[in-house]
């Protein structure tokens, strides 16, 4: 069956098999990897492998290169009581317990289960449940202060969700270790809304022979639950913070505006507020002139909860007018369309600086994939999306470019899903301007393109199921394939432009 490669929070509605066809496809599965490493054989897509699913498969070649042993795991790394508790208070899930215990464990005639809550590094910051199903899970390391990593306990269910960053379920033989193989667990990623950035996991585990197939999305809603009452909360601080910047505006000479600490407009006077300002992935120095893809040159300044960005005028250095102080309310507030687009269109600046400019895609750390611009018309760098990194990644090693039909067919192995593929271009478009191309959709011509990627070849966007993007990574295993790299120094000899990977036909 075709996997698609969605990149979406929805959990999967995939029927687990049973436990002994899984136990069949574990076992053979790692049987067939020794075999295809004997023969340097690297094909993930090969027809006659029989293999589970593409999320599970990957996992478990990554752990067998790293030499993970299926039948005793890796040392495990505990936490002690004091790093518990200052995790557990940073990590802003703390007062979500009570809805996420009412809603997950508290349900007449559910089997007996055990909600675990992770932060961003795998670490079980809490975890309750049936006594006696908690000491099973203890003789198997499933205890609070535990890194449940793919690293030290092979593929599961928190490890899986934090990865993909969607809801995962990891069914009996589908975990790495067959210590774990009685078990079935379900996860879903919690994302802070003020900033994206992923901050924990919410699991449920059982015994696999009772796991209901309705716990995957009866997680996935738990997670958006906690995900709504933390924008509750930033909704709250970003007006508190609106109140106090009323009064420092209003003795500002020239256009201003006030962010919080995560780039999201409370206040602006002289000029039209953007929803969120893209901050750099670097972040800012305090009293620097920064350019900013949507304003220009700011001067930018460090308030208690965010920040204070005065544009630098163009031309002139007589301060503009001020204006009315307005701020992000309304459709195209925090929560509103344009906040899931950034900042507004770039125009004329971007084509500027697509002239020569150097673009480097950031990859190196799992989950957090980063673009920087350097070029005539300014430097900035900001994250990316787990979509938008994924078409920039196939764009900077296709420099010909790619149709549409091409970009879906590589990103969901379905040619026909052009209208998702032209809605993210359009916005990426929206953010890079002049550097983006189309008709092929491309890099432009005179763009320099990087990709800096991370030491082990299956941490290449590890959320993405991708046909493409999956044999970019076992390419990049078997060293038939390289990332492009930085353009040659002056007198330097030129390497090769880019990694080609070989994409399907439309």
């Amino acid at each position: 069956m075709r996997q698609p490669g969605r990149q979406t929070r929805r959990p999967e509605r995939r029927t687990p098999q049973t436990a002994a066809e899984l136990a069949k496809v574990h076992e053979r599965a790692l049987a067939e990897a020794a075999a295809r490493a004997a023969t340097r054989d690297t094909n993930p897509d090969d027809p006659s492998l029989f293999q589970p699913r593409p999320e599970i498969g990957d996992s478990w070649e990554r752990l067998r290169r790293l030499g993970l042993d299926p039948d005793a795991g890796a040392a495990a790394v505990h936490l002690g009581p004091a790093e518990i508790e200052h995790r557990r208070r940073s990590s802003g899930l703390d007062p979500l317990l009570p809805v996420l215990r009412g809603t997950l464990l508290e349900q007449s005639g559910q089997p007996p289960l055990i909600l675990a809550i992770a932060d961003a590094d795998g670490h079980i910051l809490w975890q309750e449940g049936e006594r006696g199903l908690r000491r099973s899970a203890d003789r198997i390391g499933f205890l609070t202060g535990a890194r449940w990593i793919e690293e030290s306990v092979g593929t599961n269910g928190i490890a899986a969700a934090l990865r993909a960053q969607r809801p995962m379920q990891v069914h009996s033989a589908e975990h790495y270790l067959r210590s774990h193989h009685s078990w079935t667990c379900v996860a879903a990623p919690v994302h802070d809304p003020g900033t994206g950035r992923l901050i924990g996991a919410i699991n449920l585990s059982g015994p696999a022979h009772s796991v209901r197939p309705y716990l995957l999305q009866l997680t996935a809603t738990a997670a958006k639950l906690a995900e709504t009452e933390l924008r509750a909360r930033r909704l709250e601080s970003l007006h508190h913070l609106r109140t106090l910047a009323a009064p420092m505006l209003a003795r500002v000479n020239g256009p201003a505006l006030v962010v919080d600490a995560a780039g999201w407009t409370a206040a602006a006077a002289g000029l039209p507020p953007p929803a969120r300002l893209r901050l750099p992935a670097e972040g800012w120095s305090t009293t620097a002139v920064h350019w900013l893809p949507s304003l220009g040159e700011c001067v930018i300044e460090p308030l208690a909860d965010g920040w204070l960005v005065r544009p630098v005028p163009l031309r002139s250095t007589a301060p503009a007018p001020a204006g009315d102080l307005d701020g992000p309310d309304g459709p195209d507030g925090p929560d509103g369309p344009s906040a899931r687009d950034g900042h507004g269109g770039l125009g004329g600046l971007l084509a500027e600086q697509a002239e020569g400019a150097r673009v480097r895609l950031d990859l190196r750390r799992p989950g957090s994939p980063a673009l920087s611009v350097h070029g005539a018309a300014g430097s900035w760098s900001h994250a990316l999306s787990p979509r938008h990194a994924e078409l920039l990644l196939l764009l900077a090693t296709e420099r010909n470019g790619l149709s549409a039909a091409q970009l879906a067919d590589a990103l969901f192995g379905d040619p026909a899903r052009t209208v998702t593929v032209r809605a993210e271009l359009s916005r990426l478009r929206r953010h890079l301007g002049g550097l983006l191309a189309h008709r092929p959709y491309r890099f432009a011509e005179s763009v320099l393109v990087s990709v800096a990627g991370p030491e082990d070849p299956y941490d290449l966007l590890p959320s993405s199921s991708g046909p493409a993007v999956r044999r970019l990574r076992a390419g990049l295993a078997g060293g038939t394939v390289r990332l492009p790299g930085p353009p040659p120094l002056p007198g330097q000899l030129p390497g090769p432009r880019t990694g080609r990977v070989a994409l399907p036909p439309p």
